[in-house]
């Protein structure tokens, strides 16, 4: 609890502007704690009179950390398919799972998946806790939610990996904020703190241009999510053994959210996160009908687009197509960078690409440093080459 007292405070004001909620105000001389004060401490250290009195309450909410064991990854899976984040996941947890001495589970919820078991298995998988019912083939957060947490609340994980797709971002902080633990997004890189035993997760902060760790000490499980195309799945093992689990789960109802009808766009059906070969555009490439070269390098190489921000935020190609640090995470084979710059946003994107190959004019551009191979040149003379030689030679 927040306490001014009075014999000291001066009325400067200072903690007024320290306030990051607008929850102190001046009356009479005095400074007042105003009802939507969140208790953040960020006024105390503003206050030259030591007129402000901070107590933070423990909580009773603690908890017994040797309750909670394994890791877990969530098995997402679309149309009946595993989704290709869940093996990487699984090759990541996989190296964690051995330093700590711990099982590696998969949840797989869905409808008719049965046959997918042995194969989360042979990519590194020790448990899969299978729940099937037709109300789950198609993914519905409510249920989703409810399912995954009844699960957590029985078999205790220390720690849950959740790829960071459209429904993995969706669900991770639905189930951490009913289990009142913390969760880490998008995350980059993984480790285990020697000492503790805790998850060290890595994530690009303030636009990429910083790489935070963050940890939750207090709280189990431990929350990730990783975004795709960031780790590497290990080589499938079809001789590996392990256990399918079908728990005993209370599967909802009266769900309020209905999944009427799934919409697929068609330049959604050009999958980013999955191609080998990506040819991207930046504003470099100067206006939008010039995208045309970028489109058919790409469709001579049997490739996707890709864009950065500037020109989807233009309206010279749809958000589907946008590489970087608030659109895809991808990691192709090859990786063509057309006019682009080399912003730390767009980088943070594709820079774990095998082979980048950057053309641009300026011989200074920050892309330079990152790519494998350089063209310094017209991008609007060098494309038209590049497609004419891979015609001839494909």
């Amino acid at each position: 609890m927040i306490n001014i007292i009075d014999e000291k405070c001066v009325g400067c004001g200072v903690c007024v502007s320290a306030c990051p909620f607008d929850a102190i105000d001046i009356k009479d001389d005095k400074a007042v704690i105003l009802d939507n004060c969140t208790i953040c401490g960020s006024c105390v250290s503003s206050c030259n009179f030591d007129a402000i009195d901070f107590q933070k309450e423990e909580s009773d909410d603690t908890i017994d950390k040797s309750e909670y064991h394994g890791i877990w990854v969530f098995g997402e899976q679309r149309n009946n398919e595993v989704l290709p984040v869940v093996f990487e996941l699984l090759g990541e947890g996989r190296k964690l799972a051995e330093e700590l001495a711990v099982p590696l589970s998969v949840v797989l919820m869905g409808s008719n998946l049965a046959d997918k078991a042995h194969t989360l298995i042979s990519y590194g998988a020790d448990n899969v806790y299978m729940v099937e019912d037709e109300s789950l083939e198609t993914y519905n957060d409510q249920s989703y939610t409810d399912i995954f947490t009844q699960l957590v609340n029985t078999y205790k994980p220390e720690i849950i990996l959740i790829g960071a797709t459209t429904y993995g971002r969706s669900l991770a902080p639905r189930i951490a904020s009913r289990l009142n633990t913390g969760l880490t997004a998008d995350c980059t890189y993984l480790s285990i703190d020697k000492e503790t035993g805790n998850l060290m997760q890595t994530r690009p902060a303030f636009g990429g241009n910083l790489m935070a760790t963050i940890v939750c000490p207090d709280r189990r499980p431990q929350m990730s999510t990783v975004r795709p195309k960031v780790m590497k799945p290990i080589e499938p093992d079809s001789t590996r053994t392990g256990e399918v689990i079908r728990p005993n789960v209370n599967i909802p109802e009266n769900i309020k959210i209905k999944v009427i009808d799934q919409v697929q766009t068609l330049c959604e059906k050009v999958s980013l996160t999955e191609a080998d070969i990506i040819v991207a555009g930046g504003r470099g490439m100067g206006e939008p009908k010039n995208f045309e070269l970028v489109k058919e390098l790409a469709d001579v190489l049997g490739g996707a687009v890709g864009a950065t921000r500037a020109t989807v935020d233009a309206g010279w190609i749809d958000y589907s197509h946008q590489v970087g640090q608030t659109g895809k995470t991808v990691g192709p084979k090859v990786y063509f960078a057309c006019g682009i710059s080399g912003a730390v946003q767009h980088l943070a994107g594709m820079s774990s690409s095998d082979i980048i190959i950057a053309i641009n004019k300026d011989a200074d551009a920050p892309i330079f440093k990152v790519a494998t191979y350089g063209i310094v040149g017209d991008v609007l003379e060098v494309l038209p080459e590049l497609i004419k030689e891979f015609k001839g030679r494909l």
